[in-house]
């Protein structure tokens, strides 16, 4: 953010100044560029000297999450998808993102963190393809099948809304890439921005909540800390109101058990 400078008191003076300390400070400037390019040329050559694996290791931790490059591609030619569809049906996917699904070998659809408008019937129609559900217990601790496939092939993992609206999707990009998968993200819509219909300016939104799914034993209440400091400082805030959906129960949780059906 930039602020606006105020004026200067006294001009004249300032101006009456300034011949008289150009010469000392352009030396002043010109010295300090000097020994900073020399500082340059020798790191520079410092790093020439570097073996090409400490290089190639800098290199891969410069990589960000929209797509591999380098030592990834060479597990394969095959691609991992992470693609957005949108708030609405089927129709919400970008133009890209209907491209690379129509390629793919195996599509699958997240269907826990968020629910699609549509059935799944829908989506196959208008894809042209078979989709896959795969639900928190699939894509938490079952997706290895899916990276395993996608060192090979092209797979692509729908997700409602943008791929990293949930950090479960970002931890997947991370295993795929350790994996030497190369990953391509292609992003949608997401309640994160398009809560803005409201009639409310997005920069002045404060931190976003999620509330849990009450149950009869458990009832957690630590969003009220965030709601209680936006409203403090005047800020509106974006509350997440979780799903019912396949979870593991709290008897199954204490007896170590798997997901219940």
């Amino acid at each position: 953010f930039f602020s606006r400078a105020p004026p200067l008191r006294s001009a004249p003076k300032v101006a009456a100044t300034i011949p008289r300390i150009a010469t000392p400070l352009l030396l002043t400037l010109v010295l300090a560029a000097l020994k900073n390019s020399a500082s340059h040329s020798s790191l520079t050559s410092l790093r020439s000297l570097d073996p090409p694996t400490t290089r190639l290791q800098h290199n891969l931790r410069l990589s960000t999450l929209r797509g591999g490059s380098g030592a990834q591609k060479m597990a394969g030619n095959g691609v991992l998808y992470l693609i957005g569809l949108g708030l609405g049906d089927e129709k919400d996917i970008t133009v890209r993102g209907l491209e690379a699904i129509r390629r793919c070998k195996a599509v699958y659809l997240e269907a826990y963190t968020s629910i699609l408008g549509v059935e799944k019937d829908k989506l196959e129609e208008y894809y042209g393809c078979p989709v896959t559900l795969m639900d928190r217990e699939a894509v938490e601790q079952e997706c290895d099948a899916m990276l395993e496939m996608s060192k090979t092939d092209e797979v692509a993992f729908l997700v409602v809304g943008d791929v990293y609206g949930a950090t479960t999707h970002t931890d997947m990009a991370v295993r795929a890439k350790n994996m030497g998968v190369t990953v391509k993200v292609i992003h949608n819509a997401s309640i994160m921005n398009a809560c803005a219909a409201c009639g409310l300016q997005l920069y002045n939104f404060g931190q976003t909540v999620s509330i849990c799914f009450f149950t009869d034993n458990w009832r957690p209440y630590s969003f009220v800390d965030k709601l209680v400091f936006n409203m403090r400082n005047n800020l509106h805030t974006l509350c997440l109101v979780d799903i019912k959906v396949k979870e593991q129960s709290e008897e199954n949780m204490a007896r170590g058990r798997r997901w219940s059906r």
